[in-house]
């Protein structure tokens, strides 16, 4: 399964991605943020594609379509939006729905982790 994860401003709301990352077990891994998302590490490899969050709604979906489209290598994602804002996540949802892709939500929990 691949992962594709939104990175939003604020290191804190980093720590679900980087257990994701940490834990879970993933074909590939697309990480989305802004310029100031960049500084994310991890001992796992991803990708990282850099947009723009403050675009407005449609905007800021259409970047994420252009810039998803051919990363996405099968045709079901587990996507988490810990980290970001409704518009974002809206934004990332719809993009992924008219790659087409199909979604999981994923998240870390003490159980280690899971698809909602």
């Amino acid at each position: 399964m691949e992962l594709v994860a939104l990175l939003s401003t604020g290191k804190g709301s980093w720590g679900q991605v980087s257990g994701l990352l940490k834990y879970g077990e993933w074909d590939n891994v697309v990480l989305l943020g802004n310029e100031f998302a960049q500084k994310f590490t991890s001992e796992k490899k991803f990708e990282f594609i850099k947009v723009d969050l403050d675009k407005k709604l449609e905007d800021l979906r259409k970047e994420f379509m252009e810039k998803l489209r051919g990363k996405v290598k099968g045709t079901e994602v587990a996507l988490s939006i810990a980290s970001g804002e409704g518009k974002e996540h809206m934004a990332l949802i719809s993009a992924l729905i008219n790659l087409p892709v199909g979604i999981r939500f994923a998240a870390l929990t003490k159980d280690g982790v899971i698809d909602l």
